[in-house]
């Protein structure tokens, strides 16, 4: 058996890493949050193509500890995504990423920039940071689906390394 104090100095520093949680990220939105279509759409990519799985992994691959939960709802609006607000976010939520999508014009809803606003004031309130994905076709405009609403797994791969450091510089990696 080992032992001395750089043995110790190891073990210490090991149980310390093993110890740290990983940080949360919540990413909400609604079908190109989800990564799938709805309705007459169902184009998309499956969940672990996603523009959060993949912002995870290149979180993973820069060092950083984190999990981005994945908390897209195909069809929703800004009122639904404020609605379910509470829901999504855990106690250890650091950023917040707020991908509110179109469709509120779609169903003629009114309201979406200050539904914007209540969810980013609400996350502001309990200490997270809310970072914006916005204007998905300017980023990506050679990465949509047939069906003009919805992008491909290149597309996602886009918007992660758009977000990625967006996300570090709002602290989620510590």
């Amino acid at each position: 058996m080992k032992s001395g104090p750089v043995f110790f100095f190891a073990a210490v520093f090991t149980a310390g890493i093993a110890g740290v949680q990983a940080a949360e990220i919540v990413a909400l939105g609604a079908s190109n949050t989800e990564g799938k279509g709805h309705g007459r759409f169902p184009d998309g990519v499956p969940r672990a193509q996603a523009y959060p799985a993949q912002l995870q992994a290149i979180l993973a691959s820069q060092g950083c500890r984190v999990r981005v939960s994945n908390a897209g709802v195909a069809g929703d609006t800004t009122s639904g995504m404020l609605r379910r607000l509470n829901g999504v976010l855990a106690k250890d939520t650091k950023v917040l990423i707020l991908q509110p999508g179109g469709n509120d014009a779609r169903r003629g809803e009114s309201g979406g920039s200050q539904n914007v606003t209540a969810i980013s004031q609400a996350a502001q309130a309990r200490g997270i940071k809310v970072v914006m994905l916005e204007s998905l076709s300017r980023l990506a405009p050679s990465a949509r689906l047939p069906d003009g609403q919805h992008f491909s797994a290149a597309g996602h791969a886009t918007f992660a390394a758009y977000l990625a450091p967006r996300v570090r510089a709002a602290g989620a990696c510590g």
